[in-house]
């Protein structure tokens, strides 16, 4: 657990602070909590006088949502809170050109730093499409390459079990919280990868399966992947 947990939530929950302007600032300041030690003027000039108004007041439910990503934590050895700046923070997404700040991973955390290729397509694929990408998904692990995919339903789903037979074994990125299994139905697949494989995720506890995060998911399925298969998906 970052020892500035607090600072991180609440930069990153501020109204008003979206991914580029919490980068403008940790680099301008060095740290969350220099953020919140640096002058108004200061932060004005790197964000505008609204957001680093915005910065003088704690987020709403702010101190709750701190009480449960520490209980999160706190629940399972296996359970990691990683920023930008750790040394565990995979360096592949260090090279894309919108990389979470803070991720929640939940397994083998040194899955970050393999080899990797992304395997997804179609949620409704045809018999035949789901067994090709278990079986690729499978080759693909057994040769050390580790799968990355969604946990979404059909091609994820199948891409993820298949990749769990092999040495690679798989990392599923989810487009909810950590605590949200999303699709349900994927729950005791989601307890395999955690326990033989990574759950990883940048929204916070608590968070549902809202449209707009999935797009926001498949970028870091992109960043942490050398490639991507997509085994069949429509136009």
């Amino acid at each position: 657990m970052p020892e500035d947990l607090d600072a991180w939530l609440r930069l990153l929950r501020t109204p008003g602070i979206a991914r580029a302007s919490a980068r403008r600032l940790l680099a301008a300041c060095g740290s969350p909590q220099a953020v919140f030690d640096a002058r108004p003027v200061t932060l004005s000039e790197l964000v505008g006088a609204e957001a680093a108004s915005a910065l003088d007041t704690p987020p709403p439910q702010h101190d709750e949502q701190l009480a449960a990503t520490r209980a999160w934590l706190d629940a399972d050895a296996a359970r990691q809170v990683i920023t930008i700046g750790d040394t565990a923070y995979p360096s592949s997404l260090l090279e894309t050109a919108d990389p979470p700040l803070l991720l929640y991973a939940h397994g083998r955390v040194e899955l970050l730093r393999a080899a990797s290729i992304a395997v997804v397509g179609s949620r409704n694929p045809t018999a035949q499409g789901s067994d090709n990408a278990r079986a690729f998904a499978k080759h693909l692990s057994q040769a050390g390459l580790t799968v990355v995919s969604g946990l979404a339903l059909g091609i994820d789903g199948a891409a993820h079990d298949g990749a769990l037979g092999g040495a690679g074994s798989t990392i599923a990125v989810m487009g909810t919280g950590a605590d949200r299994i999303y699709p349900a139905r994927h729950r005791a697949l989601a307890h395999r990868i955690a326990a033989e494989g990574l759950l990883l995720t940048e929204f916070e506890i608590g968070v549902p399966p809202l449209g707009e995060n999935f797009p926001q998911r498949n970028r870091v399925i992109a960043g942490l992947a050398r490639g991507t298969l997509v085994v069949e998906a429509a136009l």
